[in-house]
């Protein structure tokens, strides 16, 4: 039986590698639904680093990921550090998750 994958490649229409996606649950329970990109880390040093390990992900730096959306212009914050397969929410997220850390949920099989 293979290994959980939190982890998904994503790649640039001529095939070449973007980045690599993991699923939020506070932005998914924040009714956002969607993946956080770490993009790729370049050979000039930008991007993030990656310990290629889909099972248990670490990712440095930090990911800061904001938002405007609704009617309201609602500004959303979600701040983290992923490490060894699971996601550590920063204080200073607007979401419910702020201060926790829970594992990063795995991608369903295509």
């Amino acid at each position: 039986m293979p290994g959980v994958r939190r982890v998904r490649e994503v790649r640039c229409p001529d095939g070449t590698l973007h980045g690599y996606a993991v699923r939020c649950p506070a932005c998914d329970a924040a009714g956002l639904g969607h993946a956080h990109v770490f993009a790729a880390r370049t050979a000039d040093g930008r991007g993030w680093s990656f310990n290629g390990d889909v099972e248990r992900p670490t990712f440095s730096p930090s990911m800061l990921a904001t938002c405007t959306y609704g009617e309201d212009g609602r500004k959303t914050v979600c701040h983290s550090f992923v490490r060894d397969g699971r996601v550590e929410y920063l204080a200073d997220c607007t979401h419910a998750l702020a201060g926790q850390t829970i594992d990063l949920p795995a991608f369903e099989d295509p």
